[in-house]
């Protein structure tokens, strides 16, 4: 698979966006199957909606994020399309709650989830931020020795990401039982045999890692022949078309009439997004990940920090109309930083590469 992926990114020609869309739509399917078998799971294991939204979901939702990250850092040799899709999947996911809130009525959607999403909102900041303050430390050569070929990032981001997820999930637990025992029940997952869940959720897995590996080199050839540069494709081209399975599982999540568990996926996305960043580090060889990409991409991180900031303060001042008629003053802000991050990696991080 991984030969056959490197053969077809090698050809040169105008069939690159055509490749380009297949790709995308197979993580689309695929991921989409592995979102609904990740929902399956978590009522024939009995560990829950809540475990499985946080750890299960967040993870195979962000699959595309994790193959195309490990290719590109050790077959493609591209750690900027690794850096971008990682911080520009955060920033995408976020995109996504205004996104949501635009089909949400009558109240702004960040009015209707519970405030205990702070909680990991918090702990995104907090991971964001860490990458933030490496690839600066880096970029001035301050973070000095880390442990063999790691940044000294690598093992806070893992330590803090396995923190997080304990401590989420134990403040979760209680409060979704509830919600948890309705949706299964509506689900009606008992007439699927368990067998068939697990061989249909590899499967999916295989096609979802063939296509990030395959999306790793078709990265480097847009970049290459747009001239665009890693850093903006990374951020924007490949971070949009591996988040597609969250679109998919957050509508689907708001079509059920749950839309903690929407927000809950993007914000638990987003921390394994960067947990992903720190396996990136461990398979890059050359040395610390965040030395060998370009600063510009500190304009993702900053911006995934704001949109977050933007959302907690959501969370909490719970506004209780929308303030344009169909959009909050919170959506807003979350499409225009998502468009000021786009413009100023179109004008800053085109034609790196």
């Amino acid at each position: 698979m991984v030969a056959s992926a490197r053969h077809l990114a090698e050809r040169g020609g105008p069939l690159i966006w055509g490749e380009f869309l297949f790709c995308a739509s197979v993580i689309f399917a695929a991921g989409s199957q592995l979102a609904r078998y990740g929902d399956m799971l978590a009522e024939k294991t009995g560990m829950g909606r809540t475990w499985i939204g946080l750890i299960l979901l967040a993870t195979v939702t962000s699959l595309p994020e994790l193959a195309t990250g490990v290719s590109a850092v050790t077959l493609a040799g591209l750690p900027d399309i690794a850096a971008g899709d990682v911080l520009g999947s955060c920033v995408f996911n976020l995109m996504l709650i205004g996104m949501l809130d635009l089909f949400y009525r009558p109240e702004p959607i960040l009015s209707r989830v519970d405030q205990g999403q702070i909680l990991a909102a918090g702990f995104g900041i907090l991971l964001l931020g860490i990458v933030a303050l490496g690839m600066l430390a880096e970029a001035r050569r301050l973070a000095g020795g880390g442990l063999l070929w790691l940044g000294v990032y690598t093992p806070v981001i893992a330590v803090l990401y396995g923190i997080a997820v304990r401590q989420v999930f134990q403040f979760e637990q209680k409060r979704m039982a509830a919600l948890i025992k309705a949706e299964a029940e509506a689900l009606h997952y008992r007439d699927v045999p368990a067998p068939v869940i697990y061989r249909r959720t590899a499967a999916a897995a295989l096609l979802v890692i063939g296509a990030g590996v395959w999306l790793a080199f078709l990265g480097g050839r847009v970049a290459d022949e747009t001239g665009w540069g890693q850093t903006f494709v990374g951020n924007l081209l490949i971070a949009a078309s591996t988040s597609l399975p969250e679109v998919v599982t957050v509508f689907v999540a708001l079509k059920l009439a749950a839309p903690d568990l929407a927000i809950a996926n993007l914000f638990g996305s987003n921390l394994f997004n960067i947990a992903i960043l720190a396996i990136d580090d461990a398979a890059y060889l050359r040395g610390p990940l965040l030395a060998d990409v370009s600063l510009a991409h500190l304009f993702s991180a900053v911006t995934a920090l704001m949109m977050t900031g933007i959302c907690i303060t959501g969370l909490i001042y719970r506004a209780q109309r929308k303030a344009w008629v169909f959009v909050g003053w919170d959506t807003v802000a979350l499409f225009g930083l998502y468009l000021l991050n786009a413009y100023l990696l179109f004008t800053f991080g085109r034609g790196e590469t």
